[in-house]
């Protein structure tokens, strides 16, 4: 099967989709402080230097979507988002996090130029509609439980707002206990709605409460899936990262050590470049 081409949205100034190249939506799961945000956004706009990757800083404020009761969920949407858009203005990207209520779509638009929706709420109608009615770029994440084909509805509920600034993304499928597995035929399948897709490479490789209170992971996996969905040919690939993994307050288990990144984007950057010449 051929390159499926989509349309191009405009992102905090980058170009996103059709034969533009791969965007990186990268940073660490959860927001852990100012400084320690600075310090990865430093690490990151480094290691994609060398190949003039454009990148999306990505970080949570809040992780609602925990395992257990007792597992950190973050600083909070007032702290989080002040952070985030000094990381913004600081750096010159653009900002990513994600919302879980209708809510805090308003204030997390002010503050980032794309709305995440977890993949949980991905069917969630008024969780969509008020993102969408915000006008800032949508990056909906594909339910585990859901088919690749039903991301055309998930998609229509938020171009119903009259905002087109969509990106559908890719983490993986429900496949069993603790387990998910990534069909790169979906990729294809989410291409032909004409909306620029992500594949979410570190949430791929999660294995959902494995630990019993946390998600376990298989990170060493991560960078072989990144590297057939650039193959298939994406618009973006969504891959979380960390200065130390094992220590991170979140899915650490699935995260890339950030000074892996650099070796790694040269990989995936060459796997694009092939995938959109064709």
């Amino acid at each position: 099967m051929d390159f499926v081409e989509t349309k191009v949205i405009e992102v905090g100034g980058l170009q996103i989709g059709g034969r533009e190249p791969l965007v990186l939506l990268t940073g660490p799961c959860q927001l852990e402080s100012l400084d320690h945000a600075r310090m990865m956004a430093e690490r990151i706009a480094a290691a994609c230097a060398p190949t003039g990757t454009r990148f999306v800083f990505k970080a949570s404020y809040d992780k609602a979507n925990r395992s257990s009761l007792g597992s950190t969920r973050g600083l909070g949407l007032e702290e989080g988002l002040g952070i985030l858009s000094k990381i913004g203005s600081e750096f010159g990207c653009p900002t990513l996090t994600d919302v879980h209520l209708p809510e805090h779509c308003a204030p997390a638009a002010e503050a980032c130029d794309v709305i995440q929706i977890p993949a949980f709420l991905c069917r969630q109608t008024d969780l969509l509609l008020a993102a969408g009615e915000t006008g800032a770029a949508i990056n909906v994440k594909k339910g585990q439980f859901l088919a690749p084909w039903d991301m055309e509805n998930v998609a229509a509920k938020i171009a119903s707002t009259g905002n087109e600034r969509i990106l559908l993304c890719d983490r993986g499928t429900s496949f069993g206990y603790n387990t998910l597995v990534s069909d790169f035929r979906g990729l294809a399948v989410m291409a032909r709605t004409g909306w620029p897709v992500v594949f979410d490479a570190t949430h791929s490789v999660q294995q959902p409460g494995g630990q019993g209170a946390t998600s376990g992971g298989q990170r060493e996996f991560a960078p072989v899936l990144a590297r057939a969905a650039c193959a298939v040919g994406i618009s973006a690939l969504f891959i979380e990262t960390h200065e130390a993994p094992d220590r991170a307050p979140s899915d650490g288990p699935n995260m890339i050590p950030v000074d892996e990144m650099e070796a790694l984007i040269g990989r995936l950057r060459a796997f694009d470049a092939l995938a959109k010449s064709a």
